[in-house]
């Protein structure tokens, strides 16, 4: 299936929200992790979100609808940046803590992990804070071509032991997985897609 993103808002003050009465996944992680490009290698568009070479750029909230199924992508400010003031740091806080609340349409938070660190403090808080919140986590390793294999599958089954699943290695350079992150991210949003997918494999089978 090929899905296609679309930059629908970007929200920067809490008197811009507005909801979205559709399934949402919230895209979570650390200001360098690559989060720019792996929605750009999703969108298999190179400039649809902004990368730049110094980390912390995503200031706002960035509502990506996902096309043709009709839910969405949010990404959030990344974390862990430290030449961002404690002021903005808070503005930032304050401005998720009032998108996810109360917000019945989150299905999951895809948090995204460095595949070449071990399991970092500020990662543990989010997925934390998300567990706090009772949505459920979608543990993403990116920038997985940087790794060797043995090296990534012990970084894994450190999350593995952490989180009680194991996280999906990708690549935004190689585009490792991506066709599964794309499914992985579907049926979680919108859970009636199952069928479908199951339904494309047993066609594959049998052709």
């Amino acid at each position: 299936m090929n899905n296609t993103l679309t930059l629908i808002n970007t929200i920067y003050e809490i008197n811009q929200l507005e909801q979205f009465a559709a399934p949402q996944i919230i895209l979570a992680g650390r200001s360098n992790v690559g989060k720019s490009s792996l929605i750009n290698c999703l969108a298999n568009r190179k400039k649809l979100a902004k990368i730049s070479a110094t980390p912390g750029k995503t200031r706002s909230l960035n509502f990506f609808e996902v096309d043709p199924h009709g839910y969405y992508i949010v990404d959030l400010p990344g974390y862990g940046y430290a030449r961002c003031s404690k002021a903005e740091r808070a503005k930032w806080g304050k401005l998720i803590d009032q998108y996810m609340a109360g917000n019945s349409y989150i299905a999951a938070a895809a948090v995204l992990l460095d595949s070449r660190l071990t399991p970092q403090k500020n990662d543990i808080e989010m997925i934390s804070y998300f567990k706090h919140c009772n949505i459920p986590i979608l543990p993403i390793m990116t920038k997985s071509d940087k790794t060797k294999q043995k090296e990534r599958s012990k970084i894994q089954n450190q999350w593995e032991d952490i989180l009680k699943v194991k996280p999906l290695c990708v690549s935004s350079k190689s585009g490792m997985n991506r066709t599964k992150l794309w499914k992985l991210l579907d049926t979680t949003a919108m859970p009636e897609l199952i069928d479908f997918y199951t339904a494309e494999q047993e066609k594959q089978k049998q052709e």
